[in-house]
């Protein structure tokens, strides 16, 4: 399987697009959805993305939840279980989401309906076109994370190379990192979504490395909930060698002291936006959000 995309949950969208902004990040346009939620996206050079998501109407949002739009109540169930800032979900590139969702029921872990819709997409000049695609929710049993296959029914043939040109010279995403307290289950579940196994708690993919972490605490500061559940916990992006190997960062709200010695840069999102980040690049101090270790 291929990633397509990491779902980043936000507050307030124009707080998210200047803190990827001061990071280094390319942002591109805003893009509505038409159930409610708006996002801004970071790509990168294989097509991945991060994508911010924030409820922009409500209304809609309520109306699309009443309706059965599993998307929005997982996002819903998210923010509910832990505010509205994190990494909520990873998405995950397919060919027919509708085979998928069979698949999902059939291995008792779909979390719902499966998903179409149809989008204005922005290019990097802000031109729109129309983009539409088909969604298949799986999520294990009362964790507030949750995963999807995405199936891109009809994309545009829009240019976004500029858009994967990043000032901070990230070009990707190497690796996503999950933590779970009963990390058996959490395996079975993912090799079960990925149909592959892992070694170790190390699944290899097409484009990204998925890591149940089993030393979250000693190597990260990271404590698994002591319910159960599994949490999508943290990213680590590649850079060219010449800028240094990688980069990394926790998108849940606990502190990361160190994680190793090639890693040049650690972003830790919190409940007001503060971010905590070695070798931080200048930028003017007028709010803050930035701190060093």
């Amino acid at each position: 399987m291929k990633l397509d995309h990491c779902v980043l949950p936000s507050a307030n969208l124009a707080i998210a697009r200047e803190l990827l902004t001061r990071l280094g990040f390319t942002v591109a346009p805003d893009a509505a959805h038409p159930f409610g939620i708006t996002s801004c996206r970071v790509f990168f050079e294989d097509g991945s993305y991060l994508e911010s998501v924030v409820l922009a109407d409500k209304n809609a949002t309520r109306r699309a939840s009443a309706a059965g739009n599993v998307f929005v109540q997982r996002d819903r169930r998210f923010r509910d279980a832990g505010g509205d800032e994190g990494f909520s979900a990873l998405a995950f590139g397919t060919d027919d989401a509708a085979l998928d969702h069979i698949r999902f029921v059939d291995g008792e872990m779909s979390a719902g309906d499966p998903l179409s819709f149809s989008r204005p997409f922005p290019d990097s000049s802000g031109n729109k076109t129309e983009a539409s695609f088909k969604l298949a929710f799986a999520a294990p049993e009362d964790a507030p994370s949750f995963f999807f296959t995405c199936e891109r029914v009809k994309t545009p043939a829009v240019d976004c190379s500029t858009l994967c040109q990043h000032a901070n010279h990230v070009s990707g995403i190497l690796r996503i990192l999950v933590t779970a307290s009963e990390p058996r289950a959490a395996g079975t579940f993912l090799s079960q979504f990925l149909q592959t196994g892992s070694g170790g708690g190390v699944w290899p993919l097409d484009n990204v490395v998925l890591s149940l972490l089993t030393d979250a605490k000693q190597v990260y500061n990271m404590d698994p909930d002591s319910d159960g559940n599994l949490r999508l916990r943290g990213i680590v992006s590649v850079r060219p060698p010449s800028r240094r190997s990688l980069s990394a960062w926790s998108l849940r709200r606990l502190p990361i002291p160190c994680i190793e010695a090639d890693l040049s840069c650690l972003l830790h999102r919190d409940r007001g936006h503060t971010f905590s980040l070695r070798n931080r690049p200048k930028v003017p101090s007028q709010r803050p959000f930035w701190r060093p270790f």
